[in-house]
């Protein structure tokens, strides 16, 4: 009798092959979410330090900055006709507003400081240093919907530590503002 020879239809039967199959696919979907997620770690710092930049630019060493030179504006159709979507002048705004709300590493060096002290690191390097837990859109709807510092702290710590999507980030912060004003009027009319 001749031999059988593995040919590539025999070894798809196999439960050996399923087993390879299983585990590449296992280990591509899981390199695929951890690049994803270094990928969004990189853009949130990244927004912060252009967020950084502008109110550097406002200010230009004063205390308060000059708001009526339409600046967004003008940086939001240049950097749109260069890199294409995503600087509108509402999502400049945002990184603006990310910045001023969250201020974590004002009393430390900026990233620009650095950046421009250390050449030897590439720029990702050192802008993926952990700095937001959460995605970009996690952020944009703290700096846009919740007025307090200590409330923006309390849900982004809740939502790192429940990992919740934008849309619970959403249900929670509405759900809280709601049973606030309901609880405001209560107490009014007592």
């Amino acid at each position: 009798m001749a031999k059988k020879k593995n040919t590539p239809n025999s070894l798809v039967i196999s439960g050996e092959y399923g087993g390879l199959l299983l585990s590449v696919s296992e280990l591509l979907e899981q390199a695929r979410r951890t690049s994803a997620r270094a990928v969004n770690a990189i853009l949130t710092a990244t927004y912060w330090e252009i967020g950084a930049r502008i109110v550097e630019y406002e200010q230009r060493g004063r205390n308060r900055a000059n708001y009526g030179e339409g600046l967004l504006e003008k940086l939001s159709k240049d950097l749109t006709s260069r890199f294409g979507r995503g600087f509108s002048v509402d999502n400049l705004e945002s990184m603006r507003l990310f910045y001023l709300s969250f201020p974590r590493f004002e009393k430390s060096e900026t990233l620009s400081r650095i950046s421009a002290k250390d050449n030897s690191v590439t720029p990702s390097r050192k802008l993926d240093d952990n700095r937001f837990l959460l995605p970009w859109s996690h952020y944009v709807l703290l700096v846009r919907r919740v007025a307090s510092a200590e409330a923006r702290a309390f849900y982004e710590s809740e939502a790192v530590r429940g990992g919740w999507s934008v849309r619970q980030l959403d249900r929670q912060v509405r759900r809280s503002s709601t049973s606030g004003r309901r609880f405001r009027r209560t107490k009014k009319q007592c």
